[in-house]
């Protein structure tokens, strides 16, 4: 009992030492990244330098190489984390909208008209787009298959679930989500820039054709 409480008191002030150097390796991390980020966006890649990210971040050069190795190393997971934001509002569009559910229509609406402001009309998703259109020969083409994928996923999942609900037919959820996406916020973004009260108008029109056309193409069938 004695070592325990030893132990334990130990620990806790370890804990207590160790705190303050872990906030400040989160701190420079961060740090680091949103220099690289906002480098790379203005000035770009191969002109950015890892001194400069240095210099931008208040770190030595020699911590930049410690933490992320290279300046190609420090792209790709500046663009990952990028990625990580846009998922992360995704779900949140998704666990707002798609969880308990009364109103399939309308729920896939709200979930459309969040995925534009909160997601595709966010920061994070303009410096994503932005990046992998400049910097494409500094990337895998597999992170590209990546992202893809991992958008669709938890999409997929729900839209299977109103499948099994008998709300859809949903023979291949992976397909049905690349169908919804398709037919609502992907044709949304491929109509040119108008006034802005004319946009949001559009865009509004568009999001709720496109459902409608969803939920007809994915019936559920009734067999007599």
């Amino acid at each position: 009992m004695f070592w325990e409480l030893k132990s334990g008191g130990k620990g806790m002030t370890d804990n207590l030492t160790n705190k303050p150097r872990r906030e400040s390796t989160i701190r420079k991390r961060a740090d680091i990244l949103a220099a690289a980020r906002q480098l790379f966006l203005t000035e770009g890649f191969n002109q950015s330098s890892v001194d400069a990210v240095a210099a931008q971040a208040n770190v030595s050069k020699r911590t930049v190489y410690d933490y992320f190795g290279d300046k190609r190393s420090l792209l790709l997971v500046v663009v990952e984390e990028t990625w990580q934001a846009i998922m992360a509002s995704i779900e949140q569009a998704i666990e707002h909208n798609l969880q308990e559910v009364s109103d399939l229509e309308q729920a896939l609406i709200a979930f459309c008209e969040q995925i534009m402001t909160s997601t595709i009309g966010s920061a994070d998703y303009a410096a994503l787009l932005r990046l992998v259109r400049t910097e494409a020969e500094h990337l895998p083409d597999s992170m590209y298959d990546q992202m893809d994928r991992m958008s669709e996923e938890e999409l997929a999942r729900r839209l299977a679930e109103f499948g099994q609900r008998g709300w859809l037919t949903v023979p291949d959820a992976q397909l049905a989500a690349k169908h919804f996406a398709a037919l609502t916020f992907m044709l949304v973004l491929s109509y040119p820039g108008q006034e802005r009260q004319e946009e949001d108008s559009r865009s509004q029109r568009l999001i709720v054709e496109g459902v409608r056309a969803f939920l007809r193409a994915y019936a559920p069938e009734h067999r007599e």
